[in-house]
């Protein structure tokens, strides 16, 4: 494992001073890709060829601006049998990136000596999209200048370049045309999830087709779906997904600081395709709720059978009293933090299922088939199908400075945002 090399410099002389702060963190209207740059003058040399890179790391679970370091260290232009060298052109940050950083995610990530940090380390960071800058030997199935993204989570995106052994099952290959670095770097995760969760736990599809080739008084649409967390990037993308598939959907969101703002969040997403949007107050007024669950499932005959929680505690509960006898919950995060139990009554007497859904496990059970998710989602944005998530853009190049980075990434769990924070990666 030669091929990486670490700056024996400090941190400090490692950093180039940056003419200004607001340099390294700007959140443009449009993607600060720069698709005439040449690999050439992105890529940063050192003698003998070695590429410089930075990274992302720490080596004790903490908050983020407590935790992270910015590693500077070189790979070696002789690259071992079955490895590539990428350069990273964009990474999502997402809230279960800071959970790995916090230590407080489902699972602990192994620590590597192998970049040189004064103690091992880990690079966060699920997704992200990259280019091939160069391919070693043995490696058939990617070429310079081919966009790539993780095959799995825990790759550590959070750098400039990386050195992937056993290149052609760590990454799948995409097909550039018509996407921007940012739309394949935010496919892997949140789209994914949506399509498996809306697909993999009720077939909906099937049981709307069986509605209405039945005989009788034809259905009001296709069947329905209820969610908590709807503004979320999987909201979004069920929302969507959902609409193309003829589905009906319900979707809770936190209500804003202002009345005008609420109503532009819901009028947003029923842009997208949401049939019903509601805030967390309309949704756990009881008396309210159940009228409004009467008029929209029809006294019950177009029954409420998935429920998708990524928020817990009283609105999962709610949603366990919305679903319909025989019906699905799908629990994928827990955004409140407040507890949710188990209730006894509705898994007896309505016979309610409830399971979990982690795309980290799902994804390594089932690799050729997250590989036709991720290509069906872009093949659909290529179409104009599906829209890009929200997102604000963190510039980073060779002189962003390492507290603007860290600022990114502590801030994706704190208040309301705009979009999700997406490093985008310019001369590095």
């Amino acid at each position: 494992m030669a091929a990486i090399r670490p700056v024996t410099q400090s941190l400090g002389a490692s950093l180039r001073a940056s003419s200004a702060s607001s340099r390294a963190l700007r959140f443009p209207a449009r993607p600060v890709y720069r698709p005439t740059l040449s690999t050439a003058l992105r890529q940063k040399s050192g003698p003998y060829g070695y590429t410089q890179a930075k990274a992302l790391y720490f080596s004790r679970p903490a908050e983020p601006m407590d935790a992270l370091h910015l590693h500077t260290h070189s790979i070696s232009p002789g690259l071992p049998s079955g490895a590539v060298l990428v350069r990273t052109l964009a990474a999502p940050i997402n809230p279960s990136d800071v959970n790995v950083i916090q230590g407080t995610y489902g699972s602990k990530p192994p620590y590597t000596s192998l970049l040189g940090t004064p103690e091992p380390a880990v690079i966060p960071g699920n997704e992200g999209c990259m280019e091939v800058l160069s391919v070693g030997p043995g490696v058939s199935g990617l070429a310079k200048g081919d966009w790539v993204i993780p095959a799995a989570t825990g790759f550590g995106t959070f750098r400039t370049h990386a050195l992937v052994e056993n290149a052609e099952k760590a990454l799948f290959k995409i097909d550039q045309t018509g996407l921007s670095p940012i739309q394949a770097a935010t496919v892997s995760v949140n789209p994914c999830s949506a399509y498996r969760m809306l697909r993999d736990h009720v077939d909906l599809v099937a049981l709307s087709m069986k509605r209405f080739a039945s005989p009788g008084p034809a259905p009001k649409g296709g069947a329905w779906f209820l969610q908590n967390g709807a503004n979320s990037g999987v909201g979004r993308a069920a929302v969507q997904l959902g609409k193309l598939w003829g589905l009906r959907s319900i979707n809770v969101i936190r209500q804003r600081s202002t009345p005008e703002e609420t109503a532009a969040l819901k009028l947003e997403l029923e842009e997208l395709g949401a049939t019903v949007v509601i805030t967390e107050k309309e949704f756990l007024d009881r008396r309210a709720g159940t009228e409004l669950l009467q008029e929209l499932t029809d006294g019950g005959s177009d029954p409420l059978l998935l429920g998708l929680n990524c928020v817990g505690g009283k609105s999962a509960s709610n949603m366990v009293r919305w679903l319909s006898p025989t019906g699905t919950m799908v629990t994928y995060g827990g955004m409140s933090r407040k507890a949710f139990p188990f209730p006894t009554g509705p898994q007896i007497f309505k016979r309610l299922k409830f399971e979990g859904f982690w795309l980290s496990e799902w994804s390594k059970e089932n690799p050729g088939e997250k590989q036709r998710t991720v290509n069906e989602i872009l093949d659909l944005i290529r179409q104009g199908k599906f829209k890009d998530v929200p997102v604000q853009e963190i510039a980073w190049d060779w002189e962003t400075e390492e507290k603007m980075l860290l600022e990114a990434v502590q801030g994706t769990l704190e208040g309301f945002r705009s979009g999700k924070g997406v490093f985008v990666f310019g001369e590095t």
